[in-house]
């Protein structure tokens, strides 16, 4: 079992790279690393990744700098079991497709530095719980293939 996470928002400059980072840092601190693909994307992608949100990062140790926007469709998005959007998505995914959360958060784009980085901190609170439950989720599979043998 593979489960597919998808972080989404406008521009993918900001908030969804944020989460992204933080996701990939969870993905291999648990050790899911093969049980967890992480997409990330934007309607309207922008030329770069915000330059406040790779400032703040890096006081983290995360080097967001050389990253690059990319647009992501709803079928990329359909096929996925999780999706954060980042409160500015207009995204009609299938009723039937990913368990979609709406974190509402505000864009760090032009913030100063303090706004910014509780908009990180928020992010990596949201990330860690919601990798609580893919890890749950990882493992009652486990659980049930060894059962099932």
């Amino acid at each position: 079992m593979t489960v597919r996470v998808a972080f989404v928002c406008v521009q993918n400059a900001g908030r969804s790279q944020l989460s992204a980072a933080f996701a990939e840092r969870e993905r291999e601190e648990r050790g899911l690393e093969d049980d967890v693909t992480i997409l990330t994307g934007g309607t309207h992608p922008a030329d770069a990744v915000h330059e406040e949100v790779v400032a703040v990062m890096a006081e983290v140790g995360f080097d967001l700098s050389g990253r690059e926007p990319r647009e992501i469709g709803t079928g990329e998005l359909n096929a996925c079991d999780y999706v954060a959007t980042m409160g500015c998505s207009t995204l009609e995914l299938d009723a039937d497709g990913p368990d979609v959360r709406d974190w509402a958060l505000d864009d760090p784009d032009g913030q100063d530095p303090e706004e910014v980085r509780a908009i990180r901190d928020e992010i990596e609170g949201r990330v860690g719980d919601l990798f609580d439950e893919i890890e749950r989720a990882v493992e009652e599979e486990r659980t049930a293939e060894v059962t099932d043998e």
